[in-house]
């Protein structure tokens, strides 16, 4: 029967396409969110400039997202879904403290470009909506990760501290630029920066 009529097939295919074209605007909005988040922040960022980088309609991102807090939160946790730092391999290894203090330097190195997540958390830093989004994604990802990866008293208490060490570090390393913390001098940070991690992640 359905050699006997081509249009048998044919709901399924629209069907199929529709989902590809759902997912490749969806895409679109985030990156285009993206990238106008990092280079202005939350307040900064326009749902119509989102959009028109997207190349679709304001309509469509309050579809697909809610709202532009409802973007922001799912740019922000794409971005902190793969951790670069703390990764799960880094954080078994029986010497996470010095891979950790490793990477860290490595990602803050000044040809080196900043991570998505920690900039639009960082020009967003003015909008008290935004923090609490930023808060609830990093609570739920990159807390959550370290707070389980730590053995011992005050787990979530040294987790939250070994992601303000890192902060830290990419404020005044990437973005401050202080001379001390100069990559001519990784040979010194990796030493004190490792001895201070492993204050944290070691029991």
């Amino acid at each position: 029967m359905s050699a006997e009529n081509p249009s048998a097939e044919k709901p399924s295919a629209e069907k199929d396409g529709r989902r590809r074209d759902a997912a490749a605007t969806r895409a679109a909005i985030l990156d285009s969110a993206r990238a106008a988040f990092i280079a202005s922040g939350y307040e900064g960022a326009g749902v119509r400039e989102i959009a028109e980088g997207a190349g679709v309609t304001a309509m469509l991102i309050n579809r697909y997202f809610g709202s532009k807090e409802g973007l922001f939160a799912e740019v922000l946790s794409t971005a902190n879904r793969r951790p670069i730092i703390a990764t799960p391999e880094t954080l078994s290894a029986p010497d996470r403290a010095a891979r950790i203090s490793k990477a860290l330097l490595k990602v803050t190195e000044p040809e080196a470009t900043a991570l998505d997540g920690f900039l639009i958390m960082l020009r967003s830093i003015s909008n008290e909506r935004a923090v609490e989004i930023a808060r609830a994604v990093v609570e739920s990802h990159h807390q959550k990760n370290v707070t389980e990866a730590l053995s011992g008293p005050d787990a979530a208490e040294r987790a939250a501290l070994l992601m303000s060490l890192v902060a830290g570090v990419q404020i005044m390393r990437q973005v401050v630029g202080l001379d001390a913390l100069s990559k001519d001098r990784d040979a010194a940070l990796e030493r004190v920066l490792g001895d201070l991690v492993a204050r944290l992640v070691d029991e």
